[in-house]
């Protein structure tokens, strides 16, 4: 099974970046696609910009996305919405395709440094994604991620539980498939 994996982020020191990376540890007998979003910078979308032609990293990213059997997000939340960075790539390949996530099994992750732990990003995505093909199977949010998350693990008992069973939840639909 392969599982693309991103920070919804441009960040070089995202914390959602290390949220994904903790939970890809548990997925060591499936094929792991782990992106970069600077990777697909490409300009503003605007309907403008759509009519000259959709950037080749748009292009690249969908096709990323169909050739993926699942999916893990970390939502980086930006004055309570997605970065400007991943909006801008979700813009753009839903363009290319409504359902940009393919109907994919999904686990969404969110921490922040406070208390929320990305929780307003983790609604957002949760009432959207839907609408462009997502496949939402499990999410967990971290709260007080430089409190809760140390030397690349949850350290809270009670959120490693709550994560774990999130984890579990999602594993088990990709054994459906």
């Amino acid at each position: 099974m392969k599982i693309t994996a991103f920070a919804a982020s441009n960040s070089r020191q995202s914390i959602n970046l290390e949220l994904v990376k903790h939970a890809l540890a548990d997925f060591g007998e499936h094929e792991i696609q782990l992106l970069d979003l600077n990777d697909y910078e490409m300009p503003i979308y605007s309907p403008e910009r759509n009519q000259e032609g959709v950037p080749t990293q748009a292009l690249a990213f969908n096709q990323i996305l169909k050739n993926s059997d699942a999916l893990i997000i970390g939502l980086a939340e930006h004055n309570g919405t997605f970065s400007t960075a991943f909006k801008n790539i979700f813009d753009w390949g839903s363009r290319v395709d409504k359902t940009l996530f393919q109907q994919k099994p999904m686990f969404l992750l969110s921490t922040s440094p406070g208390p929320r732990g990305g929780q307003f990003v983790m609604e957002s995505a949760k009432n959207i994604f839907p609408f462009f093909g997502g496949n939402i199977k499990s999410h967990f949010s971290l709260p007080s991620f430089q409190d809760n998350f140390k030397d690349g693990t949850i350290v809270d008992d009670n959120l490693k539980i709550e994560f774990q069973a999130r984890l579990g939840d999602f594993k088990s639909t990709l054994q459906q498939h």
